[in-house]
């Protein structure tokens, strides 16, 4: 399995940008396991949290040894701490990176797939949020999402003042992030929006799979959200299990989301 780190420029954040991306181009497979010579690479665009970087998911989970098990390519871009949208004010589109140029220009370096149905966006937390986000508005790219403890804050977002001695919980940094907090729920930056419009414009919405921890802060916020699209008619998978906000469990569950996803396994047992 190569493990390849990639400096690029992009148009959309207007500076250079680092990423990993793991390849099979190196794996031993079995005989009866071997895939078609020159067969593209089903892609899963995988987001970190607050505080991360690109190297967060190959250093703290097995992703990297369950991708070689499943011949799947895994791109893991830094997103710094802005939550995967469009900042326009800084040239920050965010969302634009993540939902169309990063895709683009790793299929012209890789050879992956451009099929909808074998492009794949999961993430943690503020990744979670992310990949929920970006999946669906990018949603004809996009053919499953899958979000573990995101961070779905919207709703919130508009009660939040500069009392609090934790940054990430400040009105500022909210207004850096999603812009005038009174707009934000009526928007593209709103996943619950963009759910509701896909609805009634009838298109292909992409599946969905979400996942929290019994003991995450962030699990009503998940439970509402699976609410949402339950009363909205949409198909997805929702699972809550043991754990917190914590490498443990999204190292579990992004195996959970591997077995979720249409893969095929290239183990020799």
């Amino acid at each position: 399995m190569a493990l390849i780190q990639v400096n690029f420029f992009s148009n959309t954040l207007a500076r250079t940008v680092p990423m990993n991306v793991v390849l099979p181009v190196d794996v031993m497979k079995a005989p009866a396991k071997s895939t078609e010579e020159g067969t593209p690479y089903k892609t899963l665009y995988l987001l970190h949290g607050v505080f991360g970087n690109y190297t967060d998911w190959v250093s703290r989970s097995n992703i990297q040894a369950w991708a070689e098990e499943r011949n799947l390519a895994v791109v893991m871009p830094s997103g710094d701490n802005m939550f995967y949208v469009d900042i326009p004010g800084v040239h920050n589109y965010y969302g634009e990176f993540i939902g169309r140029e990063l895709v683009e220009i790793t299929r012209k370096m890789f050879h992956l797939s451009t099929k909808r149905e074998d492009t794949f966006i999961a993430g943690l937390s503020m990744g979670g949020y992310g990949a929920i986000r970006n999946g669906l508005k990018y949603h004809e790219t996009f053919g499953y999402i899958a979000g573990l403890s995101s961070a779905l804050i919207i709703d919130s977002l508009d009660q939040r003042t500069d009392d609090d001695t934790n940054f990430l919980a400040s009105r500022s940094y909210a207004e850096g992030c999603f812009g005038d907090l009174s707009k934000v729920a009526e928007s593209d930056k709103n996943p619950k929006w963009l759910a509701k419009k896909l609805v009634e414009e009838k298109v292909e919405i992409p599946n969905i799979y979400l996942a929290c921890g019994e003991e995450d802060f962030l699990l009503e916020a998940n439970r509402d959200f699976r609410d949402y699209l339950q009363d909205l008619g949409i198909d997805f998978t929702y699972e809550e299990g043991p754990g917190g906000h914590d490498w443990d469990f999204w190292n579990r569950y992004i195996y959970k989301v591997l077995e979720w996803l249409p893969l095929e396994s290239n183990s020799a047992d």
